[in-house]
């Protein structure tokens, strides 16, 4: 089926949008509407009719929050649309000089009408998911918040051997305690939040068992997961983690050592690298995996990377099975 193609630069308070066709990339439309629920309704109208009731493929970067509401209208719609990562369109375009809204527009349209055969439909997780990761983001922001007050009130401990500093030593202990109860009440919330929902529910109780796999370490892999439907394979999901290594060599001068790649989820993988550190210490037989290739010489981190990788092996395997996980070690 032959599409036209909208790509859409997606900022806080508009979208500029640009359209072409599939055979030649010539741009039929050119325009700036809000990022509101009225400016995106005119902009799908005046496509439809520009295009004349032509089917249309949406194509947008992932920009967090600033293109929800556009993805929520055009999937109420039914329209077919992508999310593609930024670093996918840059590296497409080729060698670029200047930059601004309208331009990205256009070549996100190009992009989508030269690589359609790469574009998947995207479908907006659910409500719940979304409500997850909302929850996980204020979590992160308590926890790093909580950090520094900690930081600062051992440096304020030090201080006050030379000067009295007791009513601030004393006011950090309380807004510590604040965030403690913060986060707990936040966890809590998770909690309920995956309870209440049937699907989430299964998954989690199933991953949860995994030795290493903590409430916060469950939840983010059933969000960016979105419960096991966006990746049904670990290997592609270790490669996401920054788990995987690539091999680094070229003709017979070039050999380097294989090494995972730099585009990654940072923060989850800071997560598994946690749960594997758990998984060596309370789990028999990954302790003694570890401890045979530390002997052998490997790097106690490339070990340590191993281990996240068996774990999230582990989390697929009993996530797509209706038996129950169970720890051989023990």
């Amino acid at each position: 089926m032959e599409y036209f193609y909208c790509g859409i630069d997606v900022s806080k308070d508009s979208l500029d949008y640009a359209v072409c066709n599939q055979q030649d990339k010539n741009i039929l439309l050119l325009e700036k509407t809000d990022n509101t629920i009225s400016g995106i309704r005119k902009m799908i109208k005046l496509i439809e009719r520009k295009v004349k009731s032509r089917q249309v493929w949406y194509c947008f970067e992932h920009t967090g929050h600033y293109g929800l509401l556009l993805a929520h209208i055009l999937q109420s719609q039914q329209q077919k649309y992508s999310m593609v990562a930024s670093i996918d369109i840059i590296k497409s375009s080729g060698l670029t000089r200047g930059k601004s809204d309208p331009i990205d527009a256009q070549r996100i349209a190009i992009y989508a009408a030269t690589f359609t055969h790469k574009l998947k439909p995207t479908k907006l997780q659910s409500e719940s998911v979304l409500r997850m990761k909302t929850m996980l983001t204020i979590r992160d922001h308590y926890v790093r918040i909580r950090t520094q007050l900690k930081n600062a009130h051992k440096s304020m401990i030090i201080t006050s051997k030379v000067v009295p500093m007791k009513t601030e030593i004393n006011d950090y202990k309380r807004e510590i305690a604040r965030y403690d109860i913060k986060i707990t009440r936040l966890e809590k919330r998770i909690i309920e939040l995956i309870n209440q929902d049937n699907d989430l529910k299964q998954s989690y109780d199933k991953i949860i068992k995994v030795t290493g796999i903590g409430l916060i370490t469950a939840a983010s892999i059933l969000l960016y997961t979105n419960n096991f439907k966006s990746f049904n394979n670990p290997r592609k999901f270790n490669c996401y983690c920054g788990l995987a290594p690539f091999e680094y060599t070229s003709g017979t001068s070039v050999k380097r050592k294989d090494k995972t790649s730099r585009y990654r989820n940072k923060e989850l993988k800071k997560l598994l690298f946690n749960a594997a550190n758990t998984a060596i210490r309370h789990d028999q037989q990954i302790k003694t995996y570890f401890n045979r290739k530390t002997k052998e010489g490997k790097h106690k981190m490339s070990v340590i990377n191993a281990v996240a990788c068996k774990i999230i092996y582990r989390v697929f395997a009993v996530a797509n099975r209706d038996e129950p996980y169970v720890n051989f070690s023990v």
